[in-house]
């Protein structure tokens, strides 16, 4: 790797040293064309063609002659002196030093010996590390599940996979399109239009809009049972000014949801709050919108709130479950923190390595 970066820097110095070469005989052919001289050397050329045509006397001609000769040498002698050959030799080698002195710099401060790291041998490692169940952050658990759906074109399931780990390394725009390449494969999967319906809600910062209830209405034709997509509609409903048919709507999904389920002390919560407001609960914290790159607890408690949606309909996520129960300890939501981890810790009772990531989650970090 050495010998190229080597080759680099004299081929740069090389090009330098010829670039300005070409500049400074460049600038002697432009002092040496005066246009005064040339000028002169013309009126005497025309002044020996006027006489020997007969056009003009002889004594008139040496007359005229002497006084052009005397201008041309005064123009002469105003005009600068072309650039000696030597004028660029410091400019020359300043350009040859440059790039040299840039590769001294990388060889001393840099890592010349390093090996190349191409992406595709860093995607095979984070590959066998998925297969081993180690922790891969979402950005590169997003690179192994492009890799895995590029492999299965035909597959829905690998690019809904995708599109969770598009979501939790905070690039929604990039699972909505995932979600929608998985739902032109398989468009009766009502899990998908939850998924996809979910991103668009969080995408606009907690509002059900038009295009959330389309997909949530096409997740409900599909499966009635879908839980996540009647919550939502039925918050849409109560957005919309219909606060009695969306309580009742919340109502019927609170008796639907299994005694244990954690989501029913929130959902009461929320049911108890619009029944005494009328309404929705008013946005918290509406600075928040202020904040460096928009991001404040609204949309915060959105991402967390669609994250723990996400694991009820694919609860199949250990690290999404360790990131759930952090974010609800940072945020001191007591009850829901303890509710998912008493869930997450059911589901992975026989791993020591999970359990362990769970109970350090519990911690708020100092």
């Amino acid at each position: 790797m050495i010998w190229l970066w080597i080759a680099a820097a004299l081929v740069s110095a090389g090009l330098a040293a010829l670039i300005v070469q070409r500049a400074a005989r460049a600038a002697r052919r432009a002092g040496d064309d005066n246009p005064a001289l040339g000028v002169y050397r013309r009126q005497m050329a025309e002044l020996d063609e006027l006489a020997d045509r007969g056009l003009i006397a002889e004594g008139e001609r040496r007359s005229v002659r002497a006084e052009t000769g005397r201008r041309l040498l005064a123009a002469a002698a105003r005009a600068e002196p072309p650039p000696r050959a030597s004028g660029p030799t410091p400019v020359l080698i300043a350009a040859a030093a440059i790039p040299l002195v840039a590769l001294g710099v990388y060889v001393v401060l840099g890592a010349p010996g390093l090996p190349d790291q191409p992406f595709a041998q860093r995607l095979a490692v984070w590959e066998n590390a998925a297969s081993a169940g180690e922790p891969l952050d979402p950005a590169q658990m997003a690179a192994v599940w492009r890799d895995i759906a590029a492999q299965h074109p035909a597959d829905a399931t690998p690019l809904a996979h995708l599109a969770q780990s598009e979501f939790d390394a905070g690039q929604p725009g990039e699972a909505d399109q995932a979600l929608h390449r998985a739902l032109t494969l398989a468009p009766r999967r009502a899990d998908l239009w939850e998924m996809l319906g979910i991103t668009q809600v969080i995408r606009a910062n907690g509002d059900v809009g038009p295009d959330a209830q389309d997909a949530f209405r096409h997740a409900v034709a599909i499966d009635p049972a879908s839980l996540n997509a009647r919550y939502y509609l039925a918050r849409a409903r109560i957005a919309a000014g219909d606060a009695a048919g969306g309580l009742a709507d919340w109502r019927a999904l609170e008796a639907a949801l299994p005694p244990d389920d954690p989501r029913r002390p929130e959902l009461a919560h929320e049911i108890a709050q619009v029944a005494a407001a009328g309404a929705l609960p008013a946005p918290a914290a509406p600075e928040a919108q202020n904040q460096p790159g928009g991001v404040g607890p609204a949309q915060i408690q959105a991402m967390v709130d669609g994250l723990a949606a996400r694991l009820q309909a694919n609860p199949d996520d250990p690290q999404g479950w360790v990131r759930l129960v952090r974010a609800l300890t940072v945020l001191g939501e007591a009850d829901r923190r303890d509710a998912a981890l008493a869930q997450a810790r059911r589901r992975y009772a026989g791993n020591a390595d999970i359990l362990g990531q769970l109970d350090a989650a519990t911690h708020p970090p100092s």
